[in-house]
């Protein structure tokens, strides 16, 4: 036994370095168990009793992987306790495990060794193991200043907009802006951020969070770094990661906003009876978060089909690479696009922004587009199976637990054990998958030195 374990000692340095993606799972694992643990004890709920391992279990991947489903009302069934071991794994998960470990080390000791360097290099999305330090600290410091800036707007709300003590003002802007940035989409409100969806003071700042939040962490640095840099040149060269970024999610949020006021403009239940301003607010707000925050202003349960088939392909497509946000990620269904276009034209090359893109970006978009289309449908089919729920609905809160989003049309609650097993899964994944297959894509990428003869099949 002695001697297993001396060998197991030899062998984990070696193989976390080699498959950096791999420490990235197994301290999410470590993490969201830890949150579980800590969530069953009876100081987590607010009537003092232990919490089933599953809700626990459930709820700590939810936080983890900044999804947002609940089984259980976050403000009314856990204690203050509770909430906080909540939004400390929110702020955990959103950062990055080994981000934040990375950080811990970096700051105590001034130095980071190469393991660790990789495991950060793989989940920030870092050029180069030379950047690690600076990628960290850059991170740290927008996730302070953006919490702390809608922190402030919202405990100003709520304390003079709506009578909250000062405590509990603060408490409610804090845990909103760490949750909106994050894109967890938790709230301590039974219906979300339905009583403020006329309240631009409430849904701005947030809806703003959450797209910051959403476009990724080295895109944000970047545009700080080129802003500086444009001060001195004069010129703004920004990255193909950062324009596909940006453009894809001014394109999706604006679509997506024009959809939703078009489906749900005289729907009762969901913007009908508001004002035309209000209805502009409630569809903005709508196409933000669908994007992987899981806020909701509007009732979920009560849209058209039309309406929640949208929001789950907006769900699916997700926010930008190594932030907080989920789904397949926009660069890659901006790379998808291209590749169409270039194939309708008759381009032997897809191209962007005029940049040509390499193929193996192509295959890497494919495969993660088609695996995410892949697990979806599975999972639809093995939750239709477990209950009697309509096939919109179990689709909907499918493609929010991959695409780590947490909206729900309100069936989470009343699913079995084994559906909430199955979206406990599908959490993880949906958080962890991207990262975990492009490093390994990345990894196995290697060269042929021969070329098999071609023949091309009838495609259509």
């Amino acid at each position: 036994m002695a001697g297993l374990a001396q060998r197991v000692r030899l062998w984990a340095p070696a193989l976390l370095a080699t498959h950096p993606a791999r420490a990235v799972v197994m301290a999410f694992a470590l993490v969201t168990l830890l949150g579980a643990a800590l969530l069953t004890l009876p100081v987590s709920s607010a009537d003092g009793t232990a919490t089933g391992f599953v809700t626990a279990l459930f709820t700590s991947t939810s936080a983890v992987c900044v999804t947002g489903l609940a089984v259980v009302d976050t403000g009314g069934y856990w204690s203050g306790f509770g909430q906080g071991v909540i939004l400390a794994l929110i702020q955990v998960g959103g950062f990055g495990i080994m981000t934040m470990a990375s950080l811990l080390a970096l700051l105590v000791s001034g130095r980071l060794r190469l393991r660790m360097q990789l495991t950060a290099q793989a989940e920030t999305k870092s050029l180069g193991i030379g950047d690690v330090r600076r990628v960290l600290l850059g991170v740290a410091r927008i996730t302070v200043v953006v919490e702390l800036a809608v922190a402030a707007l919202l405990a100003l709300r709520f304390r003079f907009g709506y009578g909250e003590g000062i405590g509990r003002a603060v408490y409610l802007g804090c845990f909103h802006a760490v949750s909106a940035f994050n894109n967890a989409g938790f709230g301590l409100f039974p219906d979300s951020l339905t009583r403020y969806s006329q309240d631009p003071w409430v849904c701005l700042p947030v809806a703003a969070a959450v797209i910051l939040g959403g476009l990724g962490f080295p895109v944000l640095l970047e545009i700080l770094r080129h802003r500086r840099r444009r001060r001195t040149t004069g010129r703004r060269n920004w990255s193909l990661l950062t324009k596909l970024t940006l453009i894809t999610t001014v394109v999706l949020l604006l679509a997506g906003t024009a959809l939703t006021c078009l489906l749900e403009w005289s729907n009762p239940g969901t913007l009908g009876a508001h004002s035309v301003p209000g209805k502009i607010l409630d569809g903005f707000f709508h196409s933000a978060m669908s994007r992987t925050a899981g806020f909701n202003a509007v009732d979920i349960g009560a849209m058209h089909a039309s309406t929640l088939l949208m929001t789950s392909v907006l769900m699916f497509i997700g926010g930008g690479s190594a932030g907080t946000a989920g789904g397949i990620k926009v660069t890659t269904f901006a790379v998808l696009a291209a590749a169409m276009l270039a194939e309708v034209r008759g381009e032997p090359t897809s191209s962007m922004l005029g940049r040509r893109l390499a193929p193996h970006t192509l295959r890497q978009a494919l495969t993660v587009a088609l695996l995410g289309v892949g697990i979806v449908i599975g999972a639809s089919l093995a939750l239709l199976t477990l209950t009697h729920e309509t096939t919109e609905a179990v689709l909907f809160e499918v493609v929010s637990a991959f695409g780590t989003v947490g909206m729900s049309t309100g069936i989470t609650a009343g699913l079995p054990v084994s559906g909430d097993l199955l979206l406990t899964v599908l959490m993880f994944v949906g958080r962890l998958g991207p990262i975990t297959l492009v490093s390994a894509l990345a990894l196995r990428e290697r060269t042929r030195r021969y070329e098999l003869p071609e023949e091309r099949p009838v495609i259509g």
